[in-house]
């Protein structure tokens, strides 16, 4: 069932070049609409107060001068009906990831991503999913593991090995796929099901593995290996 109105897009980045070439792609692309572009987090949390700028999603950039991405998610969705943010990021900033996880991104994007990533991943945010770029999985599991504190379980999944006996054949398939930052269109596409079918059996995964959200679900596939087979690109 087709959207009735575009998805609304914020962007944010300090860097005028990349804000320019994300709403050129934006622009050209007749169900998604740019409706604002600033260059720093504070001047975001403004614009974002007003109306004319209400945003389904928000393009972040995770380094910025001043108020970083990290603090201006966190700030951003504190208030009343947030957008869905996903976090951009280069292959520098892994001390960042495991924050912005706890700041409460919905979605991490390489800042390098090609057109057809970018479009897919403001698309699934913007549908209540939790985009990962496959290039950042390994990084975004490797900085959960050196950054979190000893101990600490806010937000580490805490699933054993044997607790995947739970799952069906259909869901260990479905919770590998998200381990290797499938979208849920992507996932349906493989495995030859309806997206509505897909969407049924996240949500029975997250609630059989007593997860919070997508994300710790890549971490947990990723962590207990079940991330290979026919489904692993290549």
């Amino acid at each position: 069932m087709s959207r009735p109105e575009p998805i609304r897009v914020f962007l944010v980045d300090d860097q005028d070049l990349v804000r320019a070439g994300f709403a050129m792609l934006l622009g050209a692309t007749p169900d998604l609409r740019v409706v604002g572009s600033v260059g720093d987090g504070q001047a975001a949390l403004d614009a974002l107060r007003q109306p004319e700028h209400r945003a389904d999603v928000v393009l972040m950039d995770i380094r910025m001068p001043g108020l970083d991405g990290v603090e201006t998610t966190r700030r951003l969705l504190a208030a009343a009906d947030p957008p869905r943010v996903v976090m951009l990021t280069t292959f520098d900033s892994d001390d960042l990831l495991v924050a912005a996880l706890r700041a409460g991104a919905s979605g991490y994007l390489v800042k390098d991503a090609g057109p057809a990533e970018l479009l897919s991943a403001i698309r699934a945010a913007a549908a209540g999913e939790s985009p990962v770029s496959p290039r950042l999985v390994r990084r975004l599991i490797d900085s959960f593991v050196l950054v979190a504190p000893a101990g600490s379980t806010e937000d580490r999944p805490t699933a054993a090995p044997s607790t995947l006996t739970r799952l069906t054949a259909r869901e260990r398939e479905i919770l590998a796929a998200i381990g290797l930052g499938l979208t849920n269109a992507e996932i349906a596409a493989r495995l030859h099901v309806a997206e509505s079918t897909v969407k049924t059996h996240i949500g029975s995964v997250l609630r059989k593995l007593e997860l919070r959200d997508r994300v710790q679900a890549v971490i947990l596939a990723q962590t207990l290996e079940v991330t290979d087979g026919p489904l692993a690109p290549g």
